[in-house]
């Protein structure tokens, strides 16, 4: 298994970040497998989806409307609506696995590989790639 660890800097506010590069560069060369891509905290997604036609901001709004932060959350440390960050894997994993056949990415036509981090009190992410080859 070939592994690796990206950093990702998402400021202060919800953000939706294209790891697609990262991804297609670190299983280019590598043969036929799976790359999976995992963020290992518990306020963060992996999705796959279209981006850079409006959806950024789709996405965004509908995870607001489905998570608004608010004062209705339990859990309540950190900024004002934090407990809705914590129940945003219960919509986006923090995982996901792609086939690469010949060292590329099998995407559709219009998929794109995304963070999705709702969390104003962390501003960087790790996202931990692993290529296993088949």
């Amino acid at each position: 298994m070939k592994t690796t660890t990206i950093r990702v800097e998402t400021g202060r506010r919800p953000a939706l970040v294209d790891l697609t590069g990262a991804c297609e560069r670190f299983v280019a060369g590598e043969g036929d497998g799976v790359l999976t891509a995992f963020v290992p905290h518990a306020t963060a997604g992996i999705l796959v989806m279209e981006l850079h036609a409006g959806s950024e901001e789709d996405v965004l709004a509908t995870v607001e409307r489905l998570l608004p932060h608010d004062a209705r959350w339990t859990h309540r440390h950190g900024s004002p609506g934090h407990g809705a960050d914590h129940v945003l894997p219960l919509l986006v994993p923090p995982s996901v696995s792609i086939p690469v056949v010949d060292g590329h990415l099998l995407l559709g036509t219009w998929q794109s590989v995304a963070l999705l981090d709702t969390n104003a009190d962390n501003s960087g992410r790790s996202i931990h790639l692993a290529f296993v080859a088949g």
